[in-house]
């Protein structure tokens, strides 16, 4: 008797949690697995359950710390090949070394397409990622690669917590326009940029603000936030223009060093980041960020690639 191949999901160490919730969305049990560590931190992985013929999705970002959450993904592609998975999807929210897209200098390094080609060399069929910091980063891998985004459900969010009529979405910097400026019209309101430069070596950035934020409730837009300093500073020079108050919608909350402390002490009204990377206890307990959910989305890119069905017509207005 024949029996059609169903969705395997498993999880690494990144986000336990979130796969969690995509295989609470998905009603699927993550597949049993073990991804543990040797006495010299070597990592071992055991795929516990038959996998054979099996469409399995490995949910995994690479973030801190982010080689060892790597390595875990390029075994755990390892150990599923071997085990004869039919096709084996890295569904990645956060893709780290996403930042080295390109050579920044001489002599540098473009580690996001060595990143690439590790991933596709250990076994993956498929990449799964969210809001890539340069969308042509997909073009660093040899396999099909989606590309999800989280501007419908930032979107929504705005759309219940916000009068549109009084918001104007903001870029902190000339290189994030093209992203706020999709959300913008998704919202149906006004962009507004923070053009940031140093004058001379050695002294502090000036911000210089492009467009009329006075009486606003402006919204940063960004992919990810790291140190939090470009935020704090871009929300200080708008609300210095005017602005009535300042939140900033972010995709990715890296929040590394003394990011939280520092948005805490801020004039940012409210940071919201995705669990796309887990939510530290600092984070889940600062006065001014908020945590949305992607399991839903991924879970139904998931479900969709898995049919055969179209997975861009999510994000279609």
């Amino acid at each position: 008797m024949s029996r059609k191949p169903g969705i395997k999901i498993v999880s690494g160490n990144s986000n336990r949690p979130l796969a969690e919730a995509i295989g609470a969305y998905l009603q699927t049990p993550l597949t049993k697995s073990s991804v543990r560590r040797f006495a010299d931190m070597e990592i071992f992985v055991e795929i516990q359950e038959n996998v054979r013929g099996e469409d399995v999705y490995i949910v995994q970002s690479t973030s801190f710390p982010a080689n060892d959450h790597l390595m875990e993904v390029l075994i755990i592609c390892d150990a599923l090949r071997r085990s004869s998975a039919k096709r084996i999807t890295a569904v990645i929210p956060y893709f780290g070394y996403a930042r080295q897209d390109r050579r920044s200098g001489s002599r540098t390094p473009i580690s996001a397409k060595l990143v690439a080609n590790l991933i596709t060399r250990a076994g993956a069929d498929r990449v799964m990622t969210l809001d890539l910091h340069a969308g042509q980063i997909q073009g660093f891998f040899d396999i099909p690669t989606d590309n999800l985004f989280t501007a419908p459900l930032l979107a929504r969010d705005i759309k219940e917590r916000l009068d549109l009529s009084q918001v104007m979405v903001v870029s902190p910097d000339v290189g994030g326009v093209v992203r706020a400026r999709a959300l913008a019209k998704r919202i149906d309101a006004p962009l507004s940029i923070v053009d940031k430069r140093r004058e001379t070596p050695g002294q502090s950035e000036v911000m210089n603000v492009i467009g009329d934020v006075e009486g606003k409730s402006c919204i940063l837009v960004d992919d990810i936030v790291d140190s939090g300093g470009t935020l704090v500073n871009a929300a200080e020079a708008l609300l210095a223009r005017g602005a009535k108050d300042v939140s900033a919608y972010i995709t990715h909350g890296v929040l590394s060093g003394g990011a939280v402390a520092r948005i805490t002490a801020s004039k940012l009204k409210e940071l919201v980041i995705t669990d796309s990377i887990l939510p530290t206890e600092a984070v889940r307990v600062a006065r001014n960020i908020r945590t949305l959910s992607i399991a839903s989305l991924i879970g139904e890119a998931i479900a969709r690639t898995a049919s055969e069905e179209s997975v861009s017509s999510l994000f279609e207005d």
